[in-house]
């Protein structure tokens, strides 16, 4: 698959600290992230939380968007920004809560908005959001966008340039479009030296985290974030930003989540929006909980506040929906839910399950996620890890089975994959630190060559071309099988043992094409009018039957 070589970012330095206006109109590409680099005259005991500071941008048509700035280091502030037009201007004036600042607040500006001229399809197709019925992720442009998640936890702190570029390579190789990361290294009470590349090394994002807040960011941690998160990018892979994890954390030691104070989360929230939102991203406000933290609520109102683009944002619940799973050894900290916290806020976009790591398939929590109304999109957020506590633990063909049987069971949104020793960024197969069930003998580079992440990226390789926004489970028009369809236009079923399916109402001229899920191709296809009504599959064992109206 083809890299992605555009830069990580256009700079663009203006003299602000002379005269409020700016004469000067500097030239933007539609989706493409800016800076405008703002100097403050305050001095401020606490940059990060003393002032708030925001530029509102006025384009064609008086539309208004407004970007909230974030403290970068020193003197210095900057706001990001892309234009969603690929032509005419964007007037821009900054604010600040202190408007005494004059090198933060009024100053004014204009950017001219062109076509996006580089290579990579997540910019040239605008940044993500919900699609009408909710069921589904697209970009600006209106294209499907299915997420093939994987599940790097630990790399914001322990990835290097070098380390995130070759799991990046690999991941973009084998299908992979989203990334879910904790954005800090979330345990109170881990220990280990200040290094990215030492064993039992971590870097630090809040110097205060380890007491309990969040208020004293590390500025070298989110310059070096930056990085990473723009390598993912320029690999066609998306963040899913988790700001402080809720559930067990890295190595579960007293996670910061778990007792959060609402205004530093709320306050963190919109920081990561103002760095990270002017490029594709997916805001997961709860993370491993039963989504009532502390916290969460606030968190979400802020994204849906400052967003200006509307990205989707969402919860990821811990296996505990009704009942205790039956591997759960501490009965006091069972909280039952039923992956449906905060429903009908405007806020929410999206709800995950987690089925946890017992190398079960467990279909139901999507099923019944998927009938909750209003309706949100669905997935499950969190399978059993490949090789987790077990080499042979979820292993193989297994992923991919899971994959397929979540996707038609109504997780929509797209799958989530994980694997053992990489959640947790090990440095070697050695490395100590986690309890037995949440570890396993690999390295993160070992782990990224696990056979069942070729299986899960097979997925997005068997719908590319498919316009699945909004599809909907249909498993009357396959005879009680697994079955999305868009009646009419379009369906998919999924065959787990193959064998055959009778497949109702379809359109009068289609086009039939089998995937064989294991092997990652195409077998057969035909085009014609419908002269059958039973369908059978051509591949010896898992098999997907894709029909579409050729009218």
């Amino acid at each position: 698959m083809k890299k992605f070589t555009i830069p990580f970012f256009i700079l663009i330095l203006l003299n602000l600290s002379c005269e409020t206006k700016i004469e000067s109109t500097a030239q933007v590409e539609q989706w493409h992230e800016v800076e405008l680099v703002f100097n403050a005259e305050g001095n401020y005991q606490n940059p990060y939380t003393d002032v708030e500071f925001w530029v509102e941008f006025t384009g064609p048509d008086n539309e208004k968007l407004i970007r909230p700035g974030f403290w970068y280091q020193g003197q210095v502030w900057k706001v990001r920004f892309a234009s969603p037009t690929d032509s005419g201007n964007w007037h821009w004036t900054s604010h600040a809560s202190n408007q005494a600042d004059k090198g933060l607040n009024g100053k004014t500006g204009t950017l001219a908005a062109g076509p996006y001229t580089g290579n990579n399809p997540l910019i040239a197709r605008g940044l993500l959001r919900m699609s009408p019925g909710k069921r589904n992720m697209v970009h600006a442009d209106g294209s499907p966008f299915l997420m093939i998640g994987d599940t790097p936890w630990a790399l914001p702190w322990r990835g290097t340039y070098e380390s995130v570029a070759e799991y990046a390579e690999n991941r973009q190789a084998r299908g992979f479009n989203t990334a879910l990361l904790m954005s800090v290294q979330p345990d109170r009470e881990a220990v280990g030296p200040r290094s990215r590349i030492e064993e039992g090394g971590f870097d630090v994002a809040f110097e205060d985290l380890k007491d309990g807040h969040i208020n004293q960011p590390n500025p070298e941690y989110f310059q070096y974030f930056d990085s990473l998160r723009n390598i993912l990018i320029n690999h066609g892979i998306v963040p899913v930003f988790q700001p402080v994890f809720h559930g067990f954390g890295w190595k579960g030691k007293n996670v910061l989540g778990k007792d959060m104070n609402a205004a530093e989360y709320a306050r963190f929230c919109r920081y990561l929006l103002a760095r990270y939102g002017a490029k594709p991203a997916i805001w997961l406000v709860g993370a491993d909980s039963d989504g009532s933290n502390v916290g969460v609520k606030e968190g979400g109102e802020e994204f849906e506040k400052w967003d200006a683009y509307q990205q989707p944002t969402g919860l990821h619940y811990s296996p505990f929906d009704s009942e205790k799973p039956s591997w759960w050894n501490r009965p006091e900290e069972f909280v039952p839910h039923l992956n449906r916290v905060s429903q009908d806020q405007d806020w929410l976009d999206f709800q995950w399950c987690q089925t946890g790591h017992g190398g079960d398939h467990q279909l139901y929590k999507v099923a019944l996620m998927y009938d909750n109304k209003p309706t949100k999109a669905v997935a499950n957020g969190e399978p059993t890890y490949e090789g987790i506590r077990d080499s042979a633990n979820g292993a193989g063909w297994w992923q991919g089975n899971e994959a397929w049987l979540q996707f038609t069971s109504g997780g929509t949104m797209g799958v989530v994959y994980g694997a053992g020793g990489l959640w947790n960024w090990k440095h070697s197969a050695e490395e100590t630190g986690w309890p037995d069930w949440a570890n396993s003998k690999a390295s993160w580079k070992e782990a990224i060559q696990l056979p069942g992440a070729v299986y899960v990226g097979y997925m997005g390789k068997a719908l590319k071309d498919l316009n699945i926004t909004d599809i909907e489970k249909h498993p009357e028009l396959a005879g009680g099988q697994l079955c999305l369809a868009k009646p009419g236009k379009l369906y998919i079923v999924y065959l787990p043992d193959g064998g055959e399916v009778a497949v109702k109402n379809l359109p009068s001229r289609i086009s039939v094409k089998w995937f064989d899920p294991k092997k990652g191709e195409f077998v057969a296809e035909h085009t014609g009018q419908v002269s059958q009504d039973v369908y059978q599959s051509p591949v010896q064992g898992p098999s997907v039957l894709i029909i579409q109206n050729q009218l």
